[in-house]
């Protein structure tokens, strides 16, 4: 199961305890490293193979080198020096010519987990087409309610009949909950009813969960792949190139922004403000903001900004209001937090709750505050939020394909006898990710890269640094640094 010459390190002995998982790593030549997912010959160390029923399958007969060969690896980084060490690889995801269950005894499940995200109906879809169709499998069940339905053993039975139209649908066929992974219940519940696939789909928290979930099915030594699907619309799971989901909730975003012109070019001295998904990470503000192009200050959570002074953000409002006439402000719903959070004017007057809950609110009152009060320019500002209705929304074509491939390459993966993976594409190759890396920190925007710098370009917007925070030259050096901390 590993690439042929390379040196496997880290991985439990025969006669070790298997209670505490630790990742497995391969080492081969000049540098290369492989981040291995586990696979249940791990701990399973007889399981019989089988013909891959791909082999037959007349939809693929005709296709060339279909199957993935077992060496091969997707790089995590294609942009290398000279003479520099190849680096860290992933698995490459797809079909096997020989798989370690068969068709017959196949039963499996799907759970949806966390807030909603376009596209998901889209993979539970392809999940069960994929597994009756290219499979042969015929047991698969959806657990309604999150991880949560596995105590309840709310199931209902998933056909290619019973999920053929819900990609047309936004939100979750099988209903979603946050929470509630008791991993002895859950896998106690999954050895009951027979289970040997779960497919989780979720985000960072869902992944532990299913990371948990994984460790106690090996805990017991059952034969049961557990596989993840990472779901974050914010778009800041690592390693994988993009999450299922943001392409369409940039393109919904953009009926919000060209609103919010249409308000703010309408009026005299017209703002429009709209608060975007992202409370950790600022992806969807930053492409939203750069496809519209009407916008004309994008604020996220990795930028810090302040308001009043020079330079301040109230100062760049005035200078694009004398300039234009109006802008659009989008926000997204972490930016500013250390800002909102102190803000003592707010939180201790007796004003709306919203105002102390909602970064989009709590904008929208101090620039009202600062230009019909203190400034005296009279304003007319409107504030959008339309972040549950980008989540409830169906996903868009290219998603829809995407989610496809991310289904097909999950099942592959579990057939092979792989689990305790999640799936994704690393510089445009799927791969099997292992679920430490999934969990090991959030993907976030860098500010000190090309992209936000075309943001900046696009925008026109200041940097927002704080005027005593920019030193002059000493010597031939000249530093800034940030106004957080």
């Amino acid at each position: 199961m590993f690439c042929n010459g390379f040196v496997e390190a880290r991985l439990p002995s025969d006669t070790a305890p298997v209670a505490e998982f630790e990742p497995k790593i391969v080492y081969g030549d000049d540098g290369f490293v492989l981040e291995d997912v586990p696979h249940l010959t791990d701990y399973l160390h007889e399981l019989p193979t089988y013909a891959n029923p791909l082999q037959g399958h007349p939809a693929y007969t005709g296709v060339g080198q279909y199957f993935v060969h077992d060496d091969d690896a997707v790089a995590e980084k294609v942009i290398v020096h000279s003479g520099s060490p190849r680096g860290t690889h992933f698995r490459r995801a797809g079909a096997r010519q020989r798989v370690y269950f068969e068709s017959e005894e196949v039963k499996a499940c799907i759970v949806t987990c966390g807030s909603l995200c376009p596209g998901i109906n889209t993979v539970i879809r392809e999940i069960v087409c994929g597994l009756y169709n290219m499979y042969g499998v015929k047991r698969v069940w959806g657990i309604y309610g999150g991880y949560k339905g596995f105590h309840s053993r709310n199931t209902t039975s998933l056909t290619p009949k019973a999920v053929n139209d819900i990609h047309k649908r936004g939100g979750t066929l099988l209903e979603t909950s946050r929470g509630g992974h008791d991993a002895r219940r859950i896998v106690d519940s999954i050895q009951d009813r027979g289970i040997n696939q779960v497919y989780i789909i979720g985000g960072d928290e869902t992944h532990k969960g299913a990371s948990e979930i994984f460790q106690e099915i090996r805990r017991r030594g059952l034969k049961v792949s557990v596989a993840g699907i990472p779901r974050s619309i914010d778009n800041d799971i690592p390693v994988i190139d993009r999450s299922f989901g943001f392409d369409t909730a940039v393109e919904e975003a953009q009926r919000a922004i060209n609103s919010a012109h249409a308000e703010a070019e309408s009026a005299a001295n017209g703002i429009g403000v709209v608060k975007l998904m992202g409370r950790h990470s600022g992806f969807i503000a930053m492409y939203a903001s750069l496809a519209s192009r009407d916008v004309d200050c994008c604020l996220i959570p990795e930028s810090p900004f302040y308001l009043e002074g020079p330079g301040g953000l109230f100062e760049y409002i005035g200078k694009r209001l004398r300039e234009n006439g109006h802008m659009v402000i989008v926000i997204a719903e972490g930016a500013g937090r250390e800002l909102h959070c102190k803000d003592a004017q707010f939180n201790n007057r007796q004003v709306d709750s919203r105002i102390s809950e909602d970064v989009g609110f709590w904008m929208s009152a101090k620039i009202k505050d600062h230009f019909n009060r203190q400034n005296k320019m009279g304003i007319s500002l409107k504030y959008i939020d339309p972040t549950y209705m980008i989540g409830a929304i169906p996903c868009n074509a290219a998603d829809r394909v995407y989610c496809t491939l991310l289904a097909h390459s999950v099942v592959h993966g579990a057939m092979a006898g792989y689990t305790g993976f999640a799936v994704g594409p690393v510089n445009g190759r799927h791969a099997y990710i292992p679920l430490n890396r999934i969990l090991e920190k959030q993907n976030k925007v860098v500010i000190t890269d090309r992209m936000w710098a075309r943001l900046l370009s696009s925008t026109n917007q200041p940097s927002f640094l704080w005027p005593e925070d920019v030193v002059g030259d000493k010597g031939n050096e000249k530093t800034t640094k940030s106004i957080v901390g």
